[in-house]
């Protein structure tokens, strides 16, 4: 993995996804750069003027959606940001972890740093402040339609920095104002545009996104080396993955998996050859490569065109100082999003069934050779049996949450919003995917290092090191045990990226 910075400079051009994480889950700080603040002060003229000028312009001096023909003049349109704010500080349910919560300011934080939005630079830096010092607003996960931005999830981001709506900091829920205070700031008052600069934009559904990318990145790196523990438990064929066989379908995923699955069992004495036990094996084993690449190249796909959305301006209307032209259109669409994230929920999820279906190979004594659900003691004990269920249960319920968003728009706004991405809950399925999948693949390493040791011989480079990784946490089962723990351990070493990566 790259080295993780120790502060991020945000110009709203170059954002990597692997900084936004840094930043997310880790709280590294922040900071604009001097040519971002310039951009920002010269698109604040623009507004400034305007407004002087009492010209007609949406959510300037106009009021929102289907009340965009009702004119806002003098001190209204300040107080107008507000009430902004308040009314659409609406969401319902749960609120977004902490990790989301602050890729969603970064993310935020670095559209409006490129310049078009018209934000005050001090209104900007003090959601800078507000990130780098951990006030984290209570954001309700439910209400964004995803077109015409995330407004519901973002007027909850900005409540706080209004001294209303609650936040975390150092983990203790206070008041907005409190929360501030906590940290010494004080609250801000909202001038003409800054509302809807602050809260017009795909935040919401892009700081999913990233974190779910790169929870999925993990999760592949982990699957490929957890299917090579059960290819050598099952005395697998290696051939399967020969780079003259992937050359001539020459999918880049397809490739790239092929040869990691090769560096995995590097020197392992557990593999067969083709026609010594059998001619060949089953797909869950022989197509890997297939599967996982296209996984992998689905994941690339994604990661472009989400590092893409980091890095745009998703306003409305946007300000080009260069040319004086004020634009009103629709960069707050999710659809790229939305599409993203359902494509990417699919794709990992099939990580997921092809592991269940391993899982039931290393069971199955009638597939496997070795012991019924791998327990020396079958009916008195039941071994992995359950674990089996459970792996399927998860795979099924996938399915269920696989199902596009993106597919869906319900109108609003009176019908002027008439077309919807629902990209936000694209993403938040995404994020209960890639979770329920590691908890699959969890499942797959305790029982492929439990068929290990039914075995002898030496494991491969990187086989090896994920078996020592999981048996220096978790023993061999030798009669029934409660198994929650040890799944949950397990699942805990695929999250951290203990078995990801190995090969880099």
């Amino acid at each position: 993995m790259n080295k993780q910075p120790v502060l991020v400079k945000l110009d709203g051009n170059q954002l990597r996804i692997e900084e936004v994480i840094s930043i997310a889950r880790r709280s590294t700080p922040i900071e604009l750069t001097s040519e971002a603040i310039e951009k920002v002060r010269q698109s604040r003229a623009m507004v400034e003027k305007m407004v002087d000028e009492q010209r007609v312009v949406y959510g300037i001096t106009t009021g929102f959606g289907k009340f965009s023909d009702v004119m806002i003049q003098g001190e209204d349109a300040a107080r107008l940001q507000e009430n902004l704010i308040m009314s659409h500080a609406c969401g319902m349910g749960e609120p977004y972890p902490t990790d989301v919560v602050r890729a969603m300011m970064a993310l935020r934080i670095n559209a409006l740093a490129k310049g078009f939005s018209g934000i005050r630079e001090e209104t900007l830096l003090h959601l800078v402040e507000m990130c780098n010092r951990g006030v984290h607003p209570v954001i309700p996960q439910q209400g964004s339609l995803g077109a015409s931005g995330d407004l519901a999830p973002l007027a909850h981001m900005v409540l706080v920095m209004l001294g209303k709506g609650q936040a975390t900091v150092n983990g203790k829920l206070l008041a907005g104002s409190d929360a501030l205070r906590e940290v010494g700031l004080a609250p801000i008052r909202l001038q003409a545009k800054e509302g809807l600069a602050l809260i017009n934009g795909t935040q919401a559904m892009t700081a999913q996104l990233c974190l779910a990318l790169f929870d999925s990145r993990v999760a592949l790196e982990s699957a490929e080396v957890i299917a090579s523990m059960t290819i050598e438990a099952l005395r697998g064929i290696p051939k399967a993955f020969d780079p003259q066989l992937h050359l001539v379908r020459p999918h880049p995923g397809q490739q790239e998996s092929a040869k990691r699955l090769l560096q995995h069992l590097a020197g392992s004495e557990r593999t067969t050859a083709q026609g010594e036990l059998r001619v060949q094996d089953p797909y869950s084993l022989r197509c890997i490569p297939q599967v996982h690449g296209a996984t992998r190249d689905t994941l690339e796909y994604v990661w472009t065109t989400v590092t893409r959305e980091c890095n745009s301006v998703t306003d409305n209307p946007v300000l080009f100082t260069e040319t004086g032209d004020i634009i009103s259109g629709g960069n707050f669409h999710g659809q790229p999003m939305a599409f993203a994230a359902d494509f990417l929920a699919i794709a990992v999820a099939e990580l997921a069934n092809i592991s269940e279906r391993r899982t039931e190979r290393l069971v199955n004594p009638q597939l496997s050779g070795l012991p019924g659900f791998l327990t020396e003691n079958g009916g008195l004990h039941s071994g992995f049996m359950i674990t089996q269920y459970v792996a399927a249960s998860i795979v099924s319920e996938n399915k269920v949450l696989c199902h596009p968003a993106s597919v869906d728009s319900i109108p609003s706004s009176a019908n002027q919003e008439d077309h919807v991405s629902m990209g936000t809950t694209s993403a938040r399925k995404l994020r209960t995917v890639v979770a329920n999948t590691i908890k699959v693949l969890a499942i797959e390493y305790l029982a492929a290092a439990q068929a290990i040791d039914f075995g002898t011989g030496e494991l491969g480079v990187g086989t090896g090191y994920a078996y020592q990784k999981l048996r220096s946490v978790i023993s061999r089962l030798q009669e029934d045990r409660e198994m929650h723990p040890d799944l949950t351990k397990a699942e805990e070493l695929i999250q951290q990226g203990a078995v990801a990566f190995i090969v880099e």
